[in-house]
């Protein structure tokens, strides 16, 4: 169930999906493409803002990504959750000449889009409270829910090239 981010960028990413459950960063899939969203990039600078400003006002600077656990057991048992794909790209830092992702999978055809695209996605990584064991460990959707109720599925690695 782990995956890489790998390819045109100058650091890969070793990725656990598992873990994600308990990230602060995941997003509800049955209600977020419902909702106005900000772009990835804007919402990561503005969380950074915060924890600044927070440390600021406490008097000190603490080093930390800001991600606090958090979790409520129902939740984490009956819902589909994704979290944001910008952090994790981003983290790889692509090269100059990545303009592309290819989202490797283990059925059918490789998935490719534009880097910008895949950046402003949501990786899905569980379906009503169960990780995606038969046709993950990870689902692509587009950030405007274009193809939410048809995710790209079988994801086993990113390669940006």
């Amino acid at each position: 169930m782990i995956l890489t981010i790998s390819g045109q960028v100058n650091h890969t990413i070793t990725i656990d999906p598992g873990v994600w459950i308990f990230d602060e960063r995941k997003v509800d899939l049955d209600t977020y493409f419902s909702q106005e969203n900000k772009n990835h990039q804007d919402q990561e600078l503005e969380n950074l803002s915060r924890a600044w400003d927070k440390q600021r006002k406490e008097g000190a600077i603490a080093l930390s990504n800001g991600n606090v656990v958090t979790s409520n057991k129902k939740d984490l048992t009956e819902k589909s959750f994704g979290v944001p794909l910008y952090p994790f790209i981003k983290n790889a830092n692509p090269t100059p000449n990545a303009t592309t992702v290819v989202f490797k999978r283990s059925i059918g055809e490789d998935f490719q889009c534009s880097l910008e695209e895949a950046m402003e996605g949501i990786a899905g990584f569980s379906n009503n409270g169960n990780p995606l064991k038969e046709n993950g460990p990870i689902h692509f959707y587009y950030r405007d829910g274009s193809n939410k109720d048809n995710p790209v599925t079988h994801i086993e690695n990113i390669v940006l090239i």
